[in-house]
């Protein structure tokens, strides 16, 4: 008996040292991969062995340390002489799980318009893991152009949403354009904010009364439209926080309405008008 009971404690003994020695080698491997760059391999598939420039003629503006890593406030500004030329804006976060935020595409409009100075481009994103957030931007000419900041954050796409989910599906879809102007910046120059209403689920946020994960919706285009000239589209995913807002500048020597279309992954469209006031 005393025989037996000797090889259940040795065999017990050798159940921990394994299951010891798997977590050691899951903490090391953990280890890795939290230290390796993801960088290069982004910049490999996403722009392949194209030239990058890193200088001033974009800056990225956000915080060091995110206050709620589910609603980073950044901003890319483009400077006047890049305007003419801009393609797209690619957003990214490189640690998180889908690390292109987003990517705005410009029309003529955008590209056209009168010289109001440096134009900038405002948002919320999600971090998910202390990682750098970039801003590449890529003129009509095919030139890379790249700005990034180090914030420290985690958890953004995990959090629970702000509000119930059938209280957010309920709210779902309430779009508004507000367009403001101000005169000491110039006659053309032009302000614009993009809301909607929806919840951005990420798929990876469970729901507390029922412990299951809430399917990933969320809003996936975006397009301005000044007439029939489009100011800029954009794709997103998951990365862009709950109830999207989009604030940019612009300049235009029009006073007609700007149009705002959106839709989300299930296929659902969201609409608004908004007006520019003349001039006081």
């Amino acid at each position: 008996m005393v025989s037996g009971m000797n090889e259940n404690v040795h065999g017990r003994r050798v159940v921990i040292r394994a299951c010891i020695g798997l977590m050691a080698a899951i903490s090391i491997a953990s280890a890795a991969r939290a230290d390796d760059d993801p960088w290069p391999g982004l910049r490999k598939e996403l722009f392949q062995d194209r030239p990058l420039a890193e200088d001033a003629t974009i800056q990225l503006f956000a915080p060091n340390q995110a206050d709620d890593a589910a609603a980073v406030p950044v901003a890319i500004a483009i400077s006047p002489m890049m305007v003419p030329g801009a393609k797209s804006l690619t957003l990214m976060i490189d640690r998180n799980p889908v690390p292109v935020a987003a990517q705005f595409t410009f029309g003529d409009a955008y590209r056209r318009g009168p010289d109001i100075g440096e134009r900038t481009i405002a948002t919320r994103i999600r971090v998910d893991a202390f990682s750098r957030v970039r801003a590449i931007l890529e003129t009509t000419d095919g030139r890379l152009h790249m700005v990034s900041k180090f914030v420290i954050g985690s958890g953004g796409c995990s959090a629970p949403a702000s509000k119930d989910t059938e209280v957010a599906l309920a709210q779902l879809g309430k779009a508004r354009l507000v367009i403001r102007r101000d005169d000491a910046k110039g006659p053309n120059w032009r302000e614009a904010r993009v809301m909607i209403k929806h919840p951005n689920f990420t798929g990876m946020q469970m729901n507390s009364r029922t412990g299951d994960y809430t399917p990933a919706r969320f809003v996936n285009a975006i397009e301005v439209k000044q007439g029939q000239d489009v100011i800029w589209s954009m794709a997103g995913g998951i990365s862009i926080s709950e109830d999207p807002n989009i604030r940019f500048t612009f300049a235009a020597d029009s006073l007609a309405d700007l149009e705002l279309n959106a839709s989300d992954t299930s296929g659902a469209k969201f609409k608004a008008t908004g007006s520019i006031s003349p001039p006081s």
